[in-house]
């Protein structure tokens, strides 16, 4: 059976949701999963969000990079993105964003004013023709079932991808806020690998991690093969469901 076959009968609504982000907390700990992605507030009937400093740092700047792929190519250089930031800061500022006082908030406002000013002083590769996933229904991320006969959806958003016309191929940008390195056994890259093959038929030439805290330039990164991709990733997500 093909790993992208399609079934139009299947209930997403039922399916095993599976992203980078809930299959981290998992290998993490499955309490934490559990908290995150399935229980709700019996009062009000919604999960509960969980804020901190860094998980509000890295929200601001994604969404102010996520604004700029919305500008044509030529245009991205004039985008005034620090007055952006200030407007976007707004929703995370004080107890919203997990800060604990003024000092503290500061610093971390800082560190991504200077995210900022790294990106805008080495423009060259957000310069490029971009193209973006279609998202699903109902502003669903882009999703696709990896498992229709174990009813499992894999889902995720990707930072940014780079349309590279000489050979009709995309390149992934991935944008890291934080100051750790990405694990080698992360399921990344295996999901965006996964996500393009099914989603959209352009060839995939590379992908780079921008650690914006720390280095001026997308470091390169190797990504695996779909077979690869699709035997690491269904295990943890069998994993999930099994768990669930």
């Amino acid at each position: 059976m093909s790993l992208f076959q399609k079934n139009k009968s299947k209930d997403k609504y039922s399916a095993v949701w599976v992203s980078h982000s809930s299959m981290g907390d998992f290998l993490k700990c499955h309490r934490a999963y559990y908290l995150k992605n399935i229980y709700k507030n019996p009062e009000t009937g919604k999960k509960i969000g969980i804020v901190s400093p860094a998980l509000s740092l890295g929200s601001a700047v994604h969404e102010v990079l996520e604004n700029l792929a919305k500008y044509k190519a030529e245009d991205r250089a004039g985008v005034p993105v620090f007055e952006q930031f200030d407007k976007v800061w707004q929703q995370f500022s004080g107890k919203k964003g997990g800060f604990l006082n003024i000092d503290e908030e500061k610093m971390m406002k800082e560190r991504g004013m200077e995210m900022l000013h790294r990106l805008k002083d080495n423009m060259s590769p957000l310069l490029q023709k971009t193209v973006k996933l279609k998202e699903g229904k109902n502003g669903m991320p882009p999703n696709y079932f990896l498992s229709e006969e174990e009813n499992i959806i894999l889902c995720g958003k990707i930072d940014w991808l780079i349309w590279k016309p000489e050979d009709d191929s995309l390149h992934i940008l991935d944008f890291k806020t934080g100051k750790n390195e990405e694990n080698e056994d992360s399921l990344q890259l295996p999901i965006y690998a996964l996500l393009l093959h099914a989603l959209q038929k352009r060839k995939i030439s590379g992908a780079g991690y921008w650690y914006l805290d720390m280095e001026d330039k997308p470091r390169d990164m190797t990504l695996p093969s779909i077979n690869e991709s699709y035997e690491k990733v269904i295990k943890i997500a069998r994993k999930v469901k099994e768990i669930r």
